[in-house]
């Protein structure tokens, strides 16, 4: 064949093959930068799923490499231009202990791409849609099938340590592999539930509770499990946007954390690496001013987590990339201008100034409210977990040290803000410490304490009580956010029951019982629209008859008594903002 023929061939193979449609990244203001953009998807914060070189010798339960399509399959999305493109946006690598990991990074749960006529938009910050539950599960499954299987072992023993391996260095592997298998299937068989969270969602507080609790605080010789301290995960809750998640003034859904400093937003962040699978064993230690050690063997990068924090400031809402009926969109300015009793939105979700919290930022007031939804994310608060390691630990902001058993969240509460006063605190000397020691106590005039004060307020039992606003089964508050960039988080409610704007102003047994969540989006009743391709999952949902399913499409029953021309204009007006 002639070299004439071979180019017209070549070019009419590519003229007549389909073209991928470039990823359009959403206007999100002059501060959302490129640069930053790459570093807030791949800024390190300390997580440490497993050795880097483990999940690269790893099979999927199909056989394929599990890092094979760099995890696309759970809707996690690509970053081609990093040095590791088998990782996507929000994995990142670290060296802890002389081991290098895989883990994740905030911009893994928090990106979002969305897709409207083939076209991929690309909203940063934006909540994640993605299936972490089979994730986890696979993982899960791929490393037991390692152990039930010698040649499967043997396949991945070549993969991680080459063909000229001994046969020492290979039963090290093995040993390593066992403990860590036996930790992570504790974990995964006590947490995940069915039916699954789906994609977009997951049960993050459950999550971060158990893996703290449950492999962090048990003995040495039973490789710090304590299997007894870890609950179904079946509150899920749909990810939050990042675009004012620094300027509310609480945060977390049932508003429960004060927010809107540098100090809240560590103690925020840290519990979320504890969550996704940070190194984290405190110590006991005699002396000075704590009587555990909560960071020698801690993985947080605290640098890297004050680095996303800031950067988190500079994230804009996404402007909505279609035509907007100006005309329209300023009748709806008016509707959600009206008062709550006649169908408006600007009292819950309106712009206003929240808490003096910080001398270099404002926050925006996030008003904490009873919608009359699901109340299973509150119920979950109220869990109470053995110690551990941590029985009788102190800190200062805590008066009480913790006994045999507490709330989970005073065990949080001690091993976040434990391990970030102890962290600052790292370089000052014995008698500095000593002299702080001496006052130490929530009410103590002392300006070493005082320095921290704010913390007082990261976790609710800083202030000598429950969690605040935690009932029973009756009612729940949650927070109610600015609804800047609104457009681009569905689906909605806390618990991401509800798959659309406008099915948020339908009566709730108008609602969807059930909806599949994914990417291709519906620009006219502004959320997921009812054709998805990539899962196949089905979020069921349950009424009003059932507001503890974790699932119920109940309450928020606002604006579902405006007519339709006024739900269209309020729409419009919701893509706007």
């Amino acid at each position: 064949m002639s070299a004439r023929i071979l180019a017209a061939f070549a070019l009419s193979t590519c003229l007549s093959a389909p073209i991928a449609a470039q990823t359009v990244f959403v206007d999100q203001g002059a501060d959302w930068t490129p640069s930053l953009r790459d570093q807030f998807y791949t800024q390190d914060q300390g997580s440490r799923i497993m050795p880097i070189a483990w999940m690269r010798a790893l099979k999927a339960p199909d056989g394929q490499p599990f890092l094979h399509d760099a995890l696309a399959r759970y809707g996690y999305l690509p970053l081609p231009h990093h040095g590791e493109a088998d990782l996507p946006v929000g994995f990142t690598t670290n060296t802890y202990g002389n081991v290098e990991a895989v883990g994740m990074t905030c911009a893994a749960c928090h990106t979002r791409q969305i897709e409207v006529s083939g076209t991929p938009y690309r909203l940063d910050g934006g909540p994640g849609i993605v299936d972490f539950q089979s994730f986890l599960k696979d993982l899960d499954d791929a490393t037991q099938a390692l152990l039930s299987d010698e040649t499967t072992f043997e396949d991945f023993a070549t993969g991680v340590l080459g063909s000229n391996a001994s046969e020492t260095q290979i039963n090290a592997l093995k040993a390593d592999l066992e403990v860590w298998a036996n930790r992570y299937h504790t974990l995964i068989t006590r947490s995940l539930p069915d039916p699954a969270w789906g994609p977009a969602r997951l049960d993050a507080v459950s999550m971060i509770f158990n893996r703290l609790a449950g492999l962090d605080l048990g003995e040495e010789s039973d490789d710090y499990i304590i299997a007894d301290n870890i609950a179904v995960a079946d509150a899920p809750t749909r990810y939050p946007f990042l675009w004012n998640a620094a300027r509310q003034d609480y945060t977390q859904w049932p508003g429960f954390a004060e927010n809107g400093n540098e100090l809240l937003g560590l103690s925020r962040n840290l519990g979320e690496v504890y969550g996704v699978f940070g190194e984290f064993h405190p110590q006991p230690k005699s002396g000075l001013f704590f009587n555990r050690d909560y960071i020698s063997v801690n993985s947080a990068n605290f640098e890297g987590l004050k680095e996303l924090e800031d950067w988190i400031w500079d994230i804009g809402a996404p402007k909505w990339p279609w035509e907007i009926n100006r005309d329209l969109a300023k009748q709806g300015e008016e509707i959600f201008n009206l008062s709550e009793e006649n169908g408006g939105c600007v009292d819950c979700h309106g712009v206003k100034t929240g808490e003096f919290r910080s001398l270099f930022h404002s926050t925006w007031a996030t008003p904490i409210l009873d919608a009359g939804t699901d109340v299973r994310e509150c119920q979950i608060l109220t869990r109470v977990v053995k110690t551990g390691v941590l029985e009788g630990a102190s800190i200062p902001l805590i008066e009480k040290p913790l006994g045999a058993e507490a709330p989970a969240f005073e065990v949080l509460a001690t091993s976040v803000l434990g391990a970030i006063i102890q962290h600052s605190t790292s370089f000052l000397s014995d008698d500095k410490l000593a002299a702080a020691r001496d006052v130490a106590s929530p009410d103590a005039n002392n300006d070493f304490l005082n320095e921290f004060d704010d913390l007082r307020g990261a976790f609710p039992v800083t202030d000598d009580a429950a969690p605040k606003d935690v009932g029973p089964a009756e009612g729940c508050k949650y927070e109610s956010r600015v609804l800047h960039g609104i457009w681009a988080a569905a689906p909605y409610l806390h618990n991401g029951s509800v798959p659309t704007l406008a099915d948020l102003l339908e009566k709730s047994e108008n609602r969807p019982a059930s909806f599949t969540p994914g990417p291709n989006y519906d620009i006219d009743k502004v959320g997921m629209s009812t054709e998805q391709t990539a899962f196949d999952h089905v979020i069921e949902t349950t009424g009003c008859d059932d507001l503890t399913s974790g699932n119920s499409r109940c309450g928020h029953e606002y604006g579902t008594d405006l007519s339709a021309d006024q739900k269209k204009a309020l729409l419009e007006y919701l893509k706007s903002i």
